[in-house]
Parts: structure tokens; sequence; C-alpha cells
């Protein structure tokens, strides 16, 4: 929870709500793709709410941000947690919110919210891969005091609180 956000966990019912405030392809804009069909939403939604990847390597959190004023979904935060080559825990962070949603700071309370939480059990390294002229987003990898490497994975800069 934070001032303005509930943070809830997600679950397969999130689809239906969800829907129309991620069905807009100016979301994908920067990551490529097309919005998913209720069906699609449905079926990932029922996949990730079961917390871990099947073959149990990576741990799954997805959060829906609710805003408390009006009790509107805004977006999700989501980290997919894995143990590095070198042991550590690592949460690899993403967050979407609503074009109708967005400049209103959600991304950054959200991922702040997840990433203060994910900090109090031990995980070691915080990373998000941004487009490189995704200006928002590399905001928001800044309030997290991620830093830019020179990675790039699939287009996107690798941001981390490494360095690398």
């Amino acid at each position: 929870m934070t001032p303005r956000l509930a943070l809830e966990p997600l679950r397969a019912e999130h689809a239906r709500e969800a829907f129309p405030v991620f069905d807009d392809v100016r979301l994908h804009t920067w990551t490529g793709g097309e919005p998913s069909s209720l069906a699609e939403l449905q079926a990932r939604y029922t996949r990730q709410s079961a917390g871990r990847s099947p073959d149990g390597s990576q741990g799954w959190l997805n959060w829906m941000l609710r805003r408390t004023e009006d009790g509107r979904l805004a977006g999700t935060v989501q980290a997919t947690l894995y143990r590095a080559e070198n042991g550590e825990l690592e949460a690899s962070l993403a967050w979407v919110i609503g074009v109708e949603h967005q400049g209103r700071g959600y991304a950054r309370e959200g991922a702040q919210a997840m990433a203060a939480w994910l900090r109090t059990r031990q995980v070691s390294v915080l990373a998000a891969y941004i487009h490189p002229e995704h200006a928002a987003s590399a905001g928001v990898a800044r309030a997290l005091g991620l830093t830019p490497s020179d990675t790039l994975v699939d287009g996107e800069t690798r941001w981390s609180t490494s360095g690398h």
C-alpha cells in the first residue's frame, strides 16, 4: 500500500477489469507486440498468479495497482526472481501503467513499493530492461536507484543496482 495505490496480488479474475486498461496499442510502443485479447489476458494471469515458473527456477510477483481515491485499476508492477550466477537473489522489475493513468507518478510509486518490499526479503540486486528511448521508464529506474549498463538484451538496456 502506498498513499495513492493499493497493491493487490494478481489473480486470474483481474483480467476482465484490466482488459480495457491494457487494450491500447500505445502501451507496446517500446516493447513491441500488440494488446492481448481478453482470453489471452485471462490465460496469462492464470499462469502468472501461480507465483513461479513451471520449472520452479523463477519466482513471479505480479501486483495490480489500484487507485485508492476511486478504486480503479491503473496498472501493474512485476518482479521475476532468480538466482544470479554468483548465487545472489536478483529481481528483474517491470511496470505498465494504462495510458489514461500515465504521467501521474503511479509507475514510480508502485515500483518503489515493490522494490522496498523486495529489499526486506534479501533480494540483493534489482534490475530492469528498458528501451533506450523510453524516458519515462528510465526515470522510474533512476528513482529506484538503478543505473544503466552497457548490456543490451533484445534492444533494451539493462539497468541495475549492481552497475552491470
